[in-house]
């Protein structure tokens, strides 16, 4: 005869959660219930710090974290999971650490890869609610039809700017992320927050309103955005609310679905994959030349013509002595306005490399005969070459 063993709360976790307990809609009951959930966050970066702080804070029982980064300095301006002392460590590792510190009852679950077709399944079935966390549209794409296909609900946020959009996907009566946004933007029209940049608090208070949603459907209790899409713009410091229908024709939860498993989400965005597992976006096949080779020619006098394709405010943070600064949403209609002849040899550089090879295919597309870009931009000039130019 089988025995059902009851979840018990210790007296320190009475102690931890009494602000909890005494919430008639929370009370031990709800309590008992977060400790026999888990939630799988997609991310432990900007958004990923404060729902998983908080949701050990509130005592989810299993929390599931997946990334494969390291920590950057350029990280601690906003990820609060992760410490000075952490840069060039996993993320994982220091937000293993950080989450136990904050509550030794939560069990901490760690998925060291990227999140694939391949295992997006399996992993995501193991949760009862998934925080998608992330910064790129295949993986949003890829969350959500996963979500769909476990039955598992989405509670999904993003983050630009000064901006920021909360909502409740997947849920059996509710639309999917595909509802809201049947098709994804062109590759390179919304910048990465690299290049576009964030404010610091930002993934902090879209990241609490996110963690709030989860606690919400864990517990069954208020309204969740299951139907609504929050938009939050820190500037004016508004929040808006627009409604949002299931799609009887979306095609992973319409009424008659024609996709019934995962597909490859990197060619559905548009950004086909090569061989060596890099993006044609961000290593596209055009003439390149490295830091080191166009260092050897600066030292040699015989250096080429530099285009710096960034935005100006990139090259007041860090610049490596660009003869001309177009940035690259500007150039196809600057043309004229550079300084460089069509059959004068040029090097294009931006941030990463991925700007500039864009770059690089615009000047070769018209006319110019003899044009570089330089592999890994000014990153790797500043960690190969210059370690005084600052990384950002």
């Amino acid at each position: 005869m089988s025995t059902t063993t009851q979840t018990h709360l210790s007296n320190d976790e009475l102690r931890r959660y009494g602000r909890h307990l005494t919430l008639p809609e929370v009370g031990k009951a709800g309590q008992v219930k977060l400790k026999e959930s888990s939630v799988l966050i997609v991310g432990a970066g900007g958004l990923g710090s404060p729902v998983a702080m908080y949701l050990a804070a509130a005592g989810v029982g299993r929390i599931g974290l997946v990334d494969f980064d390291e920590v950057e300095a350029s990280n601690l301006q906003r990820q609060l999971l992760h410490g000075t002392s952490d840069v060039g460590r996993p993320k994982l590792q220091s937000a293993r650490e950080r989450l136990s510190e904050l509550n030794p009852h939560v069990e901490i679950e760690l998925h060291e890869v990227q999140l694939t077709s391949d295992n997006a399944l399996e992993i995501i079935d193991q949760y009862d609610i998934v925080a998608d966390g992330t910064d790129n549209f295949p993986t949003r794409y890829l969350i959500n039809d996963a979500c769909v296909l476990t039955n598992t609900p989405n509670v999904y946020a993003s983050i630009f700017r000064f901006e920021g959009q909360v909502s409740v996907f997947a849920t059996p009566d509710g639309p999917c992320y595909r509802c809201a946004y049947p098709e994804p933007p062109p590759p390179g029209l919304v910048p990465s927050c690299a290049e576009g940049g964030v404010l610091g608090v930002l993934p902090g208070l879209v990241g609490t309103l996110q963690a709030a949603e989860v606690v919400k459907m864990l517990l069954g209790i208020g309204e969740p955005l299951i139907g609504r899409l929050l938009l939050i713009d820190t500037l004016p410091m508004t929040f808006r609310t627009l409604n949002i229908r299931k799609n009887p024709d979306c095609p992973i939860c319409g009424d008659n679905p024609t996709q019934t498993e995962l597909i490859d989400y990197e060619a559905f965005c548009g950004i086909p994959m090569q061989q060596n597992g890099e993006t044609e976006q961000d290593m596209p096949s055009v003439p390149e030349t490295t830091v080191h080779e166009f260092n050897e020619r600066r030292k040699a006098g015989t250096a080429p013509f530099l285009l710096d394709v960034r935005k100006p405010r990139e090259a007041d943070i860090a610049a490596m002595g660009a003869d001309q600064l177009i940035p690259i949403d500007e150039l196809a209609d600057r043309l004229d306005e550079l300084k460089a002849d069509k059959n004068d040899e040029v090097v294009i550089h931006c941030r990463s490399g991925a700007r500039s090879a864009k770059a690089t295919r615009l000047l070769l597309q018209h006319g110019f005969t003899d044009v570089k870009n330089l592999a890994g931009g000014i990153l790797a000039w500043s960690e190969e070459i210059d370690q005084s130019v600052p990384q950002y």
